[in-house]
This record gives structure tokens, sequence and C-alpha cells, in this order.
């Protein structure tokens, strides 16, 4: 552990350290009179329990965008020393602005995570993920730097250059959005690289949902350990948990960050283990105090019991989806991933995959799937028959030679929806 006073911290005080910071983060936002308009006069020491908390209104995607560019903001009188924001497309963008304490922060829960994943300051990290307003390049480099290890900080793209210095600086851990990887290991196969001349053992990997299907054969390709992080822009960037070794949930550090679980529909508060929607409130960041921010993103608490690794905190379970990356089709609800664990138990299978929906002469969803030479031709009818076993759906499923779904320069793009109404 980086800080183990604070990550095996036992569970009473842990949760008396919870409270502490939770008062003091609605005192910060409460500093700001859009944060206490909005919070209805909302009182720190009306706040007795965390349960208490449930009583605050949430914040919303739509809210922070309509407070561009600093509306919701704090710590101005502090001065902000950098600027990240969200790579929305719609809208006005969110714009996380950090303080020199947000900055340390930042690097204090990174280098956290690549302790939980065995990263030590022996190791050599290249840091795929791009450097700029999105927050990824910009964590992983500051976390790198807080633990001490040595840093190869590429950016996204260029991923001929980056098998080669990959193997000839001998680089140890890898991050990287989630379907980057693959990438990697097409570009291996189509220029002849060994990947066996690499010296990597690690890859932390996030900011997209990515079943353990998917995981399970990054980890073959490359032979390497995988781990999954989360954190979004709004949050303060990747950092917020990770997984360990033990697998067993993804751990939030919660002295930093105060997760609830609810109801997608209702907003009400769910039992441990029930899967519900993220909600997040932010402890200690300054830049843009978070007051139960709905995240969209879709998962379950796993245990708030010691893990087998020592740590104390709360574990998520992988993030399953987004609701507002649900699709609706014929009256069945269905996530992305869902077709991907289906599609990647079989051998030959291609990674690459999209699910396109169309409305010309009724609805219709044909799931495009690229294939292995070689591959069994019935495949696509035992696709079929299972996704209709899984979902009560029958999808046409289209068999593709490797290389023909087009690859976007940034996350893959699985869902093209082409209906003319929804």
């Amino acid at each position: 552990m980086l800080q183990p006073e604070l990550e095996a911290l036992e569970r009473g005080r842990l949760d008396a350290l919870v409270l502490e910071r939770l008062r003091a983060a609605l005192a910060a936002a409460l500093a700001n009179p859009a944060h206490a308009r909005r919070l209805g006069g909302a009182r720190p020491e009306d706040i007795g329990r965390p349960e208490d908390w449930r009583g605050l209104p949430f914040l919303t995607k739509a809210e922070l965008r309509d407070a561009y560019p600093f509306g919701l903001a704090g710590a101005r009188e502090q001065g902000y020393r950098r600027i990240h924001m969200s790579s929305g497309t719609t809208g006005n963008p969110i714009l996380n602005p950090y303080t020199t304490a947000d900055i340390r922060q930042w690097g204090e829960v990174m280098a956290r995570c690549y302790v939980a994943a065995g990263v030590t300051a022996r190791d050599v990290i290249q840091i795929t993920p791009s450097f700029g307003l999105f927050t990824g390049g910009f964590g992983f480099h500051y976390g790198a730097e807080r633990l001490g290890a040595m840093v190869i900080p590429m950016g996204a793209g260029r991923t001929s250059l980056q098998l080669r210095l990959m193997r000839d600086l001998k680089a140890t851990v890898v991050t990287a959005i989630a379907t980057y990887p693959l990438r990697m290991i097409e570009v291996a196969r189509e220029e002849k690289f060994d990947l066996g001349s690499l010296s990597l053992r690690t890859g932390i990997f996030g900011s997209e949902m990515w079943s353990d299907e998917l995981r399970a054969r990054i980890e073959k390709e490359l032979g390497i350990r995988a781990y999954d992080i989360i954190g979004m822009t709004e949050t303060g960037g990747p950092g917020m948990g990770i997984d360990c070794a033990a697998r067993a949930g993804i751990h939030v550090w919660e002295d930093h960050f105060f997760a609830e679980i609810v109801d997608p529909t209702t907003g009400a508060a769910v039992a441990d283990g029930s899967e519900g929607e993220l909600v997040v409130t932010t402890l200690t960041r300054e830049g843009l105090p978070l007051v139960r921010y709905r995240t969209h993103d879709l998962t379950r608490v796993v245990s708030r019991a010691r893990c087998e690794c020592g740590r104390t905190s709360l574990r998520l379970d992988r993030l399953r989806g987004r609701t507002d990356d649900m699709v609706i089709f014929k009256g069945v609800n269905f996530y992305p991933r869902q077709i991907e664990t289906v599609l990647l138990q079989h051998p030959g299978v291609s990674h690459e995959y999209q699910i396109v929906l169309d409305s010309d002469g009724g609805d219709r969803m044909t799931v495009l799937v690229e294939t292995e030479p070689g591959c069994d031709s019935g495949v696509g009818a035992r696709i079929r028959r299972e996704l209709h076993n899984l979902l009560a759906l029958s999808p046409d499923v289209r068999l593709l030679p490797l290389g023909e779904i087009e690859r976007p320069p940034g996350k893959a793009v699985r869902v093209v929806d082409r209906r003319t109404t929804r």
C-alpha cells in the first residue's frame, strides 16, 4: 500500500473520517452561492450520519454544463493551476479547474492505484492516453511521478512507435483506454511484431466499459495482468478507484470519494449487492466540488469488509454499463457489454463488433462481428441463438473479415443507431 494508515483504516474510524469530510465538503460547496441555492438551506451540522446525505439533491451533468465555465466552481480565491474538460460532444463542455491541492490529491490517489496494481518505483510506465484537456494522460503521469517510477509519456496514437519504444525501453506497465490494447494487438499482427519481445507485466485500463471476457483476451495476447481503473473528468480524472490482485471488486478511496448506489429511476438508495446508478461526492477536491453527482454508471456494492489485500475501503463491482448507453430495441433493454460477453466466448471471433439498428422496412438489428481466417462459418448461427436465449432477440449476425469495421481514433463505437424514431 502507498498509505496503509489510510487504505487499511479500521472501518469505524474510516466511517468517522468520511462523516467529518462530508460536512467539510458541504461547507466548501456552500461557499459558492450557486451551490447554496441548489442545496436548499442544507447545513453541515445537519449531517449526523452518512445516511443524512441522502436528503440532499442530486447534481446532474446538465447542471454542470449549464454552469459553464465556472458557475459551480470553488476555491477561486486560491487560484487555479490547471483546467481539464469533459470529452462530451453535445452542449457546453464541463470544465474542471484544479488548485495546487487538487493536483497533489490527484497524484496521491493515482499512486495508490499503481501500488494496488503491484506497480513500484522500479517499473517503467508507458502512458498511452492523450495529454491535453482529456484527463487521462496527466493523471497517469502524476501518479507515476508520485510513485517515483520512470515514465514514457507517449500519449495517444502512433501505435507502431508505441510498440517499438515499449520493446526497446523495456516498459513493464502500460496504461490505456480499455480498447487501445486491442489496437496494439492488431498492429502487431499486421506488422509481424513479436509481442513476446515485450517486457510488459501489468496493464491499467479504463475510460470505457469492458467485459471480463475482453480482459481475459487482452491478458492472454499481451501476457499481462490487467487492472480496471475508474474515474471521470468531473471527479478529477482517473484514480477514484481500482481493483487489486484479489479481483474482488474495485476499491474506492473512501477518504476522498463518497459513493452511493441509487435506483436510476426513483433515485432511492438500494441495498448493498443490488445494482444501481453510482452517485459520487468529492470529499477533498477544491476546484469543482461535487455533491451527489449522478454519474450514469451502473454498478453495485460488492463488500464493505476488509479485502484479502488488507484494504478496508468499500468495493464496487466492475462498471456494467451506463444508463444513457442502454439500447432499447423492440421493447427489450440491453447494454453493448452483454453482446460483447457472448461474442468473445467463441474461438475465432474478434473483439471488434458493432450493433447496427435500422428502421428501413421495420426495426432491424444487425450485429457485425469480425472473425479470424478459418473461423467456423457456423459461429454466426450459434451467436444468434445465444443472443436470443439471453435477450429474447434474434438479430442478424454478419461475419466480416478482420479490419472491416472502422477503427475510430478514440473510444470504440459499439452502437450505430440509424432508426428515424426511438
